[in-house]
């Protein structure tokens, strides 16, 4: 059996760093999680021992993945890293402001990732359908609404304050450009998620939407 590779999570208690950490620990990976991207010491260290980084911090520490870029440099051991993306794919999209921006600091770690030769992966997830079916894709809503559903867009923009205008920003790009569908997954730069993991069970928004019926 092939040795498990080392696998060093950074934000590793987050939201969606926790998750990454359950699995990668149930998959049988000697699994770390590490926090203080500022510690360019401790975090060398860290990725000293691992084979495989993957980054899970939050948008707004997105820009400070350059540091982690530098401590990968500087250790020279990491077969692949990871940064945090887990959304749309940020060099194929549409998107107005503020998600715009927010998609403009991760391409910008992509750039400084490619730059330093080091060996990546970039995770689309686009929306987490898990996430957004179950409230019908209302916005700020925790449960599934029973009496109305809001479509968003009636051909009035208007303002809205954040963390609203973030929110509709992100609806914009995927309900109205398409974002998560408007090219075709080629070879040449990305392979589509049940290609790598036929072992998974997939089903259609229908199917998942069926339990709302």
């Amino acid at each position: 059996m092939a040795e498990k590779s080392k696998i060093l999570v950074i934000g590793g208690t987050g939201y969606i760093g926790k998750f990454i950490v359950e699995a990668s620990a149930k998959l049988g990976h000697p699994t770390f999680a590490f926090g203080d991207i500022h510690d360019h010491e401790s975090l060398v260290k860290a990725i000293t021992q691992v084979d495989v980084v993957i980054s899970t911090v939050a948008a707004l520490q997105v820009p400070d993945q350059v540091k982690i870029i530098v401590a990968i440099k500087e250790a020279g051991n990491v077969k692949r890293f990871v940064p945090s993306e887990f959304g749309t794919d940020v060099d194929r999209t549409h998107a107005v402001e503020p998600a715009a921006s927010i998609f403009g600091l991760k391409a910008k770690i992509r750039r400084a990732t490619e730059a330093e030769e080091i060996p990546y992966t970039y995770i689309v997830s686009n929306g987490f359908a898990g996430y957004f079916l179950p409230t019908l894709g209302q916005p700020n809503a925790q449960v599934p609404p029973r009496d109305k559903v809001v479509i968003l867009g009636d051909g009035n923009p208007k303002e809205a304050p954040p963390p609203m205008n973030l929110i509709l920003a992100l609806c914009h790009s995927a309900l109205v450009k398409g974002d998560a569908t408007n090219f075709e997954i080629e070879a040449s730069f990305a392979v589509e998620a049940s290609e790598i993991y036929p072992e998974v069970k997939y089903i259609m928004v229908d199917q998942f939407l069926d339990k709302f019926a």
